[in-house]
Formats: structure tokens, sequence, C-alpha cells
């Protein structure tokens, strides 16, 4: 396995700054946000889209410090009904990566409106009452079969090979057999990027999810979870308070470690292993109250003691 992180979570840096960092830190590479939910602060995709010169700026100051353009990362909503920017930024990210020999393009499958009309994104999260399951049926066959069939073929046109679909709350693929369903209709381009940090708050578990995903696993944001036991005794892990308000949630992001301890994550990483992944680990600091470049230390320090990293070489004896 190969270590690396998401160039947001050094988001107040430049992007040289953060560059050097990766490299004194001793990771392998960056994931880049192109935009989406993100501001984008160290890559401007209007630019790059236009000038091939900034784009072989761009990864030169990559290979200058011995790293690698992990993936190009266009989270966000992109079957928004009413904000078309959003598929707009994951279209053109997806064609950018293609001319910059990037393969692999992060991203969510979306979550339209619940109807024809309606102008707000409508996640469905329970069978009852009824309407629930005509929202579903409209989401799915009306809108996300069709989108990801266009997504799909405009990858495979780029030349890009992987799209990783985080398993993330308010998007229609949200958990292993929602993005099982969506690649069994679209075929084997969509995979997960398996984050256990919202899987741990959706109740899931994110050991049988590497191990049920298998090669469908395409890619992996190693981000922790606080599970606040007081709160959630009396507000459910159904959580919409504030996300700086660290102390009222039942839940909240943190940094590696600090929610599950080092052996979880050892036993995260054999599982992936068991699972035939063996690809990045893509740190996303989103942690409140820590320092983001200290929590990323923190961060590296952990996976570094416990990821595999050499090709494995065990054979039984000839006896």
């Amino acid at each position: 396995m190969k270590l690396g992180f998401v160039s947001d979570s050094l988001g107040g840096l430049p992007f040289d700054a953060m560059l050097d960092h990766a490299a004194r830190l001793g990771v392998q590479g960056v994931e880049v946000n192109t935009g989406g939910w993100s501001t984008a602060p160290h890559f401007d995709l209007a630019a790059m889209q236009s000038d091939a010169g900034k784009r072989r700026s761009f990864q030169k100051a990559f290979a200058d410090r011995g790293l690698e353009v992990i993936a190009l990362n266009a989270n966000g909503n992109p079957l928004h009904p009413t904000d078309p920017k959003q598929g707009i930024c994951l279209r053109d990210t997806i064609r950018l990566a293609g001319e910059m020999g990037i393969k692999k393009v992060c991203t969510m499958s979306g979550l339209p409106e619940g109807r024809a009309g309606d102008l707000m994104p409508n996640w469905v999260v329970s069978s009852w009452p009824p309407e629930t399951q005509v929202i579903l049926r409209y989401q799915w066959e009306e809108r996300l079969f069709p989108f990801w069939a266009e997504i799909v073929a405009l990858a495979k046109a780029a030349g890009v090979e992987q799209i990783a679909l985080e398993l993330h709350g308010n998007q229609v693929v949200y958990n292993v057999p929602s993005l099982l369903k969506l690649r069994a209709e679209v075929g084997p381009v969509v995979g997960a990027n398996l984050d256990p940090s919202h899987l741990f708050w959706m109740g899931a578990d994110p050991l049988i999810a590497a191990e049920t995903l298998g090669a469908a696993v395409y890619h992996v944001h190693a981000k922790d979870t606080f599970l606040n036991s007081p709160k959630q005794a009396t507000t459910s892990l159904l959580e919409n308070g504030s996300l700086m308000d660290i102390p009222s949630r039942s839940w909240s992001y943190i940094t590696l470690g600090f929610g599950h301890g080092e052996e979880w994550w050892r036993q995260f990483c054999y599982r992936l292993k068991m699972a035939g992944y063996d690809g990045w680990l893509s740190i996303e600091h989103e942690d409140v109250l820590l320092n983001g470049l200290e929590g990323l230390e923190k961060s590296v320090a952990l996976l570094q003691g416990v990821m595999p990293k050499a090709p494995a070489d065990y054979a039984p004896q000839a006896i």
C-alpha cells in the first residue's frame, strides 16, 4: 500500500508549501481537490483546462519532490437539481484527468430531487411511508442510472479507468449495497472510495465492508470518527447539529487514532489486504479541534506503523 493525503487537508497553505510538507512527511502522493464542495485552493480547474503549460508545471512540482498525483477529487453533488456547476465540475475533472494521464477520479454518486420539479435534493433512509419508495425509484431509474451511464462513457473516452465513489451520507450511493447496485448497472469503471468515517456514523462496519466490496474497492480515504456515547444515547447517530460544535454532537470527524486506536487501523489495513486492495491510503483531515498540520502528522505516523508496504513473500517450505 502507499500513503498520501487529500490536498484540502492543508487547504490553508500555498501549493508549494503543501507539497513541501508532503515530501517532509514521507508520503508518496497527494490527492488533489478540483472543485465541487471544495474551493480547490491548490488547483485552478479552468486555468488547467486552457493551458497545457500550467498542467505540465503542476505535475512537475510533484515529480520534483518525488511525489505522485494520487487522483483528482471532484467531491460534490453532481445531480443537484438547481446547481449544475457541480456536475460540470465532475465532467471537466474527468476530461482533464485524461489529458494529464491521471487514471482515477474520486467523487460522489450525487443526490437528486425526490421528483421532477423539486428544487432540493432528497435523501431517503427509511422504507416508510410508501412515498419513500416512489422517490427511490425515481432517483435510481430516472436520474442516477442515466447520469452514470453518461459519465462512464465519458471516462472511457477520456482514458480514466476508475471512478471511486465515496460512500457518503446525503448521496444515493452511501453504503455497500447501493454501490454494488450502481456498479451492476453501469459496469466496473465505477468502484468504491471506502472511507471508514462515514460508515462509523451510519452504523456500518468498515472491516466487513472492505471484505464484502473486494475488488470493487478502488480507493481509501483514511479518516476517523469520534462517537460521543453520552450524546448518542439521547439523540441517536442521526445528527444535524453544527459540525463545529463537537461537544454537543453525537459524532464528529476526528484525527486518526483519536476515535479508533492503532489496533483498529491495523485490522482495517489487513482486511483491505485480504480483500485484494493494495492501493492508496489517502488521509483526509477534517478534525476541527486539532491543527491541520499536527493532525496530518499524527495520522501519517499512525498509518506508517500499521500499513503493509512490501509485497508478501511467504511460501510453505517443501518438506
